[in-house]
C-alpha cells in the first residue's frame, strides 16, 4: 500500500468517527487489533456495540468502496469482534456498519452509512 493510500484510509477514518460522534454514538477504539485483523472503528450506539469497517477510495471506477468489504473480509471482521467481545466481556448486541467514503479532488467527499451492512452467518 502507498503512502497515499494510507493517508487516504487515515482520512476516512477520521472522518467516519467524525460523521458517527455527530450522530450521537459513544466512541469506544479505532484500529483495534487482534491478531494479524483489525477493526477500524468500534462504537456504542444505545444497546449495541457497532464494529465499523471504513472504506475510503478517491475514485470510483473500481467501484463504490463499500463493494470491497468482501466475504472473506466480513469473516475477519466477526473473528475480529468475537475476540475483542469476550477480552472486555461486553454483553451487548453486536452489528457491523460499513462508512463507504469517495474523496474529491476539490476536498469535498460523499460519505454513505451502512447500518447493518452484514449480518454473521450462524
Amino acid at each position: 500500500m502507498s503512502a497515499s493510500n494510507i493517508d487516504i484510509g487515515k482520512k476516512g477514518e477520521q472522518l467516519a468517527k467524525e460523521f458517527l460522534l455527530q450522530k450521537g454514538y459513544e466512541f469506544l477504539e479505532a484500529n483495534y487489533r487482534f491478531s494479524h485483523l483489525e477493526i477500524d472503528l468500534i462504537f456504542k450506539d444505545k444497546n449495541q456495540l457497532v464494529i465499523v469497517e471504513v472504506k475510503t477510495r478517491n475514485t470510483t471506477q473500481l467501484g463504490e468502496p463499500y463493494e470491497a468489504v468482501t466475504k472473506a473480509k466480513q469473516s475477519q471482521l466477526i473473528r475480529a469482534a468475537n475476540f475483542y467481545i469476550e477480552q472486555n466481556e461486553i454483553d451487548l448486541d453486536c452489528r457491523f456498519d460499513v462508512v463507504s467514503i469517495v474523496l474529491f479532488s476539490d476536498g469535498n467527499y460523499r460519505l454513505q452509512h451502512i447500518i447493518d451492512a452484514f449480518v454473521p452467518e450462524v
